[in-house]
Order: C-alpha cells, then structure tokens, then sequence
C-alpha cells in the first residue's frame, strides 16, 4: 500500500514539472484568485480599523453648569457607567479643561489675552460617554434628561451634545451594519469566481492527458491511481501559488502605507493616524491565520479542482 500511494506521489510531481508552462498557468491562476482573497482579507481588516476609529469619534458630551458639586458629578457618572448600553465615561473637570484649553492656544496670543480678561475659570466640568454601538445614544440621552438634579433638587446639566451629533450617529448606525453585510456577499461573490476560473484553468491543463487517461483506464488502472497524480498536482500548484500569494501580501502590507497617502493626498500622517501601519501589523499579528488561510485555501482549491476535472476523462 505505501509503494502504491508513493507511486502516486511521485508521479504527481512529475507530471507537475513535465507540465512545466501549464502548471506555470496554474500557479498564476490560482495566485491571482488567492491575492484576490488575500486582499478581501486585508480590506475587511481595513474596514474594521476605520469603523472601529469612527465610532471611537462619536459619543455623547454633557456639559455640568459651573456650581454644580463635584460630588453629584461622581454621583451621575456611577449611575451613567451602570448602565449595559455605555462602553466608557470619562471625567474631566474644570481645571482640566482649562489646562487642555491653554495647552491648545498656547501659541495664539490673542485667545489668551481674551481669556487673562475673564479672569476665572469660564469651562464647565463635562462627562464624556461613550456607547457600546452608535444606535444606543438615542436611548442614553433620553435616560440623562431624566436625570437633571441634584440632590437639592437643583439642574445640574447645562447642556447635552446628543442633538449636535444626532445625525452622524444615526447615520452611522445605518451604515455599519451595510458596510459589514455588503462586505461578506463581496467575499462569497468573489470566492465563488475564483473557484470557476481555477476549476477551468485546471480542466483545459487535463484536457492535454486526456489520452493517456483513456489508455490507464482501458489497461485496467484504478480510479484512485489515475486521478490520484492529478490532484497531487493540483495541491502542487496552490502550495506555489500560497507562497507566491504570501510574499506579494506581504510586499503590499509593508509598503500600502506610502501608497494610500500619496493616492490620498496626504502629506502628513499625523493627519490620518488609522492609515498608519493598518496592513503591516495586522499582517505580522495574524500571519499564522492568514498564511493557514491562503495556504489551505491554495491547496483546497488546486486539489479539488483537479479531482472534479479528472472526473469527465475517466467515464471510458
């Protein structure tokens, strides 16, 4: 039995290098259908680092009048952070924000002037709130109008900022989950086209041996020792088209960066911090997953292919 499958083996790799342009054809095939994949992979990691830096902008500001206590702030805040819809809030006081605000204008002599005039502190302490997913806002801001006393029965909120943002965050909610569906039917779409275009490219490379299968088979050869060097052959050409995929994968996670700024216009990348090294690390830090996938993936469809294209030949 080893003999026989080491017979089988070893006839694949002959017929692999003795078609040496139709194999080449494969490999490129298949590498092409791989990069494709490939790049639907790094495109939805793109994807998801953007959605993921645009929901970090969004969120909910309420703004505290000046006399409002410490102490009800802190109260508010426990019983905002509570709540299963809201992911962080953060705290800044008043002195905070009048330290940020002097950071920022530091340089602009005329707003620190203006500010030198007022004389005391004119910001107010404010809680920033973020959700958990942009279609919860709706439903924090109505729980914060309902919350607009201290323990004196005085208003402590001044102002919520949830109005403002209403329509990116509404927009937002209706976009993401769009974004995601239309993503994953680009996916199967695209895997689907792959595997006609290999199984094709495949078929043509078997139609060459059609003869000698038909003789193998009048002989008396097995199905499995006939189409068994044909798929050995087809698991050939995706493990060169996985590594030829892997090395232009990572040629283009390592030099994107450049590329999309220059395409985008950009000058500075301080500008657009989510652009900065999105391919590359995902790359090194899913290289396990994504050199399995695309190897496999490689395989899977070279095998196969071939397996379904013998099919035909052996009906004799």
């Amino acid at each position: 039995m080893f003999t026989y499958f080491k017979r089988i083996i070893r006839t694949g790799f002959i017929n692999f290098w003795r078609n040496g342009f139709l194999s080449f054809s494969a490999v490129i095939v298949i590498t092409l259908s791989l990069t494709v994949f490939g790049a639907l992979i790094f495109g939805s990691a793109f994807g998801r680092a953007l959605i993921k830096a645009v929901k970090n902008k969004v969120d909910i500001n309420v703004y505290f009048t000046l006399d409002t206590q410490e102490s009800d702030i802190f109260s508010l805040r426990k019983t905002i952070e509570a709540l299963p819809e809201v992911l962080k809030v953060e705290y800044i006081s008043r002195d905070q924000a009048l330290t940020d605000f002097k950071t920022k204008w530091q340089d602009n002599a005329l707003i620190m002037q203006g500010l030198d005039e007022i004389g005391s502190n004119p910001f107010p302490a404010v809680l920033n709130i973020k959700a958990k997913e942009p279609s919860q806002y709706a439903g924090i801001a109505t729980f914060l109008n309902g919350k607009n006393s201290s323990q004196n029965g005085t208003d402590i909120i001044d102002k919520i900022n949830y109005n403002q943002n209403k329509l990116i965050i509404d927009r937002l909610g209706r976009i993401i989950p769009a974004v995601e569906k239309t993503g994953s039917i680009i996916a199967i779409l695209f895997v689907i086209v792959a595997i006609v275009i290999v199984f094709n490219t495949v078929r043509l490379i078997i139609f060459t041996a059609k003869d000698e299968i038909s003789v193998m088979k009048l002989v008396g050869a097995s199905n499995i020792y006939i189409r068994g060097p044909f798929v050995i052959s087809g698991a050939m050409y995706g493990i060169f088209s996985g590594i030829l995929t892997l090395i232009i994968l990572g040629a283009f996670a390592f030099y994107s960066d450049a590329m999309i700024m220059k395409f985008a216009g950009i000058q500075n990348v301080n500008d657009f911090p989510i652009l900065t090294n999105v391919f590359s690390s995902y790359f090194l830090q899913n290289f396990g997953q994504i050199f399995g996938i695309i190897m496999g993936s490689g395989i899977i469809l070279g095998a196969i292919s071939s397996y379904m294209a013998v099919k035909r030949y052996l009906r004799v």
